[in-house]
């Protein structure tokens, strides 16, 4: 796919519907094991890291829910730096993305950065154009998006990789119907799935419908969830882990703060 610019058959006669028997009710589950426990990847976070028996489960959805006064995409930076990474950028050309990247002493060699800012945002003659609730482009850039995670599967099935979409608030703004909302999801979902890699979805609290975010961290595998807390005399960044499929959520905040990197409060550490 390429970029955004870029008979009357007979009619049968009406039988008497008889309900099935139930042993035809369902669908056969194909021959699966579980994932062994310590099948987890390192989201590239030391002590988070160890704190979580290694890492998170493979082939995992998270919410990375953050309030956007906390630097919290720095998160996102830090996590391309435990494996090969696909990132979807919405809000930012990727060429200031990877610049902040490497002004954290980050690396991004590693790094696959697909453009949907510039899909979206600006013409072919490199102009600015408003395209905020036009329901066509919002669906186009929905199966822009579709088409690329697909490649990504078909390219890397089985691979140890990361995908970031930053941000999927971009996503939850658009002017689709719920129904296509869903299928990114899906989409999104079967993807991590058959790559057995990690995918981080960025979204940004108070910014969409409830409603629709509830439904997306209902299909993601774990929640991270970011608050910033304003003290006395300082500010306080907390990371909560309500919820992470195939292991033990962690039943404390964390206290981190941002300096050359995500740095977690070891007074916190869980040992």
């Amino acid at each position: 796919m390429p970029g955004l610019r870029d008979a009357v058959s007979k009619a049968t006669p009406t039988r008497m519907m008889h309900a099935p028997t139930l042993a035809t009710i369902g669908t056969p589950i194909e021959s699966i094991e579980a994932t062994p426990a310590s099948v987890v990847k390192p989201t590239g976070i030391t002590i988070l890291d160890r704190n979580l028996g290694g890492g998170i489960p493979s082939g995992s959805v998270v919410y990375l829910s953050a309030d956007p006064k906390s630097m919290s995409e720095v998160f996102l930076y830090q996590f391309t730096q435990a494996r090969p990474t696909y990132y979807f950028a919405t809000g930012r050309r990727p060429k200031y993305i990877a610049r902040d990247i490497l002004n954290m002493g980050y690396e991004i060699a590693e790094t696959t950065f697909i453009d949907l800012y510039s899909e979206y945002y600006i013409t072919e003659r490199g102009e600015l154009v408003d395209n905020v609730g036009n329901e066509y482009m919002d669906t186009q850039i929905i199966e822009f998006m579709i088409y690329n995670l697909q490649n990504i599967q078909t390219e890397e099935e089985f691979g140890d990789i990361n995908i970031i979409i930053d941000t999927l608030s971009f996503f939850l703004g658009l002017n689709v119907n719920i129904g296509q909302i869903k299928k990114l999801m899906n989409v999104i979902y079967e993807t991590t799935k058959e790559t057995n890699g990690l995918t981080y979805l960025y979204g940004l609290k108070d910014t969409h419908d409830k409603a629709l975010e509830n439904e997306v961290i209902n299909t993601c595998d774990a929640v991270f969830d970011v608050e910033l807390h304003h003290g006395t005399d300082e500010l306080v960044s907390k990371l909560a882990l309500p919820k992470i499929r195939g292991m033990s959520p962690l039943t404390e905040m964390l206290k981190f703060r941002v300096n050359g990197g995500i740095q977690i409060d070891t007074s916190t550490d869980i040992a």
